[in-house]
């Protein structure tokens, strides 16, 4: 959890400070903050992997399946965010920082860059999923399945809905 504190107060740093962090810096905290690997811990002892120092190290030292699984998310919320009027300039998307490291790179190109390097770390993640890892096959699909439902979580129309996921809630009830 503090770890998940300490990306929040990072970005509320670079924020009160108007600071515009590289690409890469943006990313490897905003991994973090996105809450991924907090939720993915939990899953994780959750599924019956005991509390011992092996397993804590393991989680702790955010394996690739974790951050890429992470890092998918990131990336489709920050697609999403940049469209967002409503936060009115209050935090940074990667696309913000694409653009500023990149100067004169058009909203498009920058989306398709975040567009290829999901489809990067999605092939990443896949690779990470195959044995051997020292993950369990229950576990595996649970990062493969964080990952998977992302796309559907920030498919946003014009209006800032989620016309897919209503659609997926009312066929199941």
């Amino acid at each position: 959890m503090a770890i998940l504190c300490n990306a929040f107060l990072v970005e509320a740093r670079w924020f009160s400070v108007g600071h515009v962090p590289k690409t890469d810096e943006y990313l490897k905290n905003g991994i973090i903050s996105s809450g991924v690997h907090v939720v993915l811990v939990h899953m994780f002892f959750l599924l019956g992997y005991g509390i011992t120092k092996r397993n804590v190290d393991i989680v702790d030292d955010f394996p690739g399946i974790i951050s890429s699984a992470a890092t998918i998310l990131r990336l489709w919320d920050d697609l999403g965010s940049a469209k967002d009027k409503k936060q009115e300039g209050h935090d940074r998307s990667y696309l913000d920082c694409y653009m500023m490291e990149n100067p004169g790179t058009s909203i498009e190109n920058a989306r398709c860059h975040v567009m290829h390097s999901i489809s990067e770390t999605w092939k990443l993640l896949n690779q990470q999923c195959l044995p051997p890892n020292p993950f369990s096959s229950c576990f595996t699909k649970a990062c493969l399945n964080v990952a998977r439902m992302v796309p559907l979580m920030y498919s946003y129309d014009g209006n800032q809905c989620l016309p897919s996921l209503e659609e997926h809630m009312k066929s199941i009830v």
